[in-house]
């Protein structure tokens, strides 16, 4: 039976047999590897939902506008395995989405979230490490390469150490404080949660991406997602400044306005 890593680098090759990419065109490093510098996105609707979903309404004072859009997820299976726990937790997060979704409240995304919210990310290769920068919150991340470190701290985005396995990239991450959601329905993991990622390029301007997802406290076993990340080409493209946290002031901390105090223009 094939482990994940080999099921990985199985889905992969058969993408690249199947869908006509040609690897001689990917850019590669001055030590042979590939080079995935560069701005990516994912064109999916999974930071709404990563299960299969129907579209559904959102706040109704912002009608159409806030409206969930229907996806097939990406989830292996269609379905997380979590715990009984752990999925009716699942359904009171998604009863208070509106309100306690750390997305709201510009918190960092954490991992994988950052990789398939529907913002541009840029990845830079440097000659040791790997440096990731997305544009929600300015959460930013450092691959290490050369030199892997244990987690110093819980932290949002994690503690990302990462190796080569052929052409694919892999990065081990833990460390997370355990608040992060794993999209708007609320689905979510303990601290306890690792995650690998694999990155694997198909052609110059798509990566097939691949995260396994282990947290024995949450999940009954191990589960992955996958997806496609597409570069972003336009002659302008540019990773800008998204600083939300001066957009959550009043939802956060408006109750503690003094009464009467009028709101800045704009508000």
């Amino acid at each position: 039976m094939l482990n994940t890593a080999a099921k990985a680098t199985l889905i992969a090759g058969l993408l690249i047999a199947s869908q006509g990419y040609t690897q001689d065109a990917i850019p590669r490093t001055a030590d042979g590897h590939p080079d995935l510098s560069g701005i990516w996105q994912a064109l999916t609707t999974a930071n709404w939902n990563i299960e299969i979903h129907d579209a559904m309404p959102g706040p109704s004072a912002l009608g159409a506008i806030g409206a969930v859009p229907p996806g097939m997820g990406i989830v292996d299976g269609g379905e997380i395995p979590y715990t009984a726990q752990a999925r009716a937790k699942q359904q009171e997060n998604f009863a208070v989405r509106w309100q306690e979704d750390p997305e709201i409240k510009c918190y960092q995304p954490g991992i994988p979230r950052a990789n398939y919210m529907p913002r541009p990310f840029q990845i830079f290769h440097a000659p040791q490490d790997i440096l990731f920068t997305y544009q929600y919150a300015g959460a930013m991340r450092v691959v290490n390469m050369a030199m892997h470190r244990e987690s110093a701290i819980d932290a949002w985005m994690g503690t990302s150490n990462g190796e080569w396995d052929g052409d694919t990239l892999v990065i081990n991450v833990n460390g997370f404080t355990g608040q992060q959601w794993l999209d708007r329905a609320g689905n979510h993991h303990s601290y306890q949660l690792q995650v690998e990622e694999r990155f694997t390029p198909l052609d110059a301007n798509t990566i097939h991406y691949q995260a396994t997802l282990t947290d024995p406290d949450t999940y009954t076993r191990p589960w992955s997602m996958q997806f496609h990340l597409h570069r972003v080409r336009d002659a302008n493209a540019a990773v800008m400044e998204f600083r939300c946290v001066e957009f959550t002031e009043e939802f956060l901390y408006g109750e503690f306005r003094k009464p009467g105090s009028q709101l800045p223009p704009g508000n």
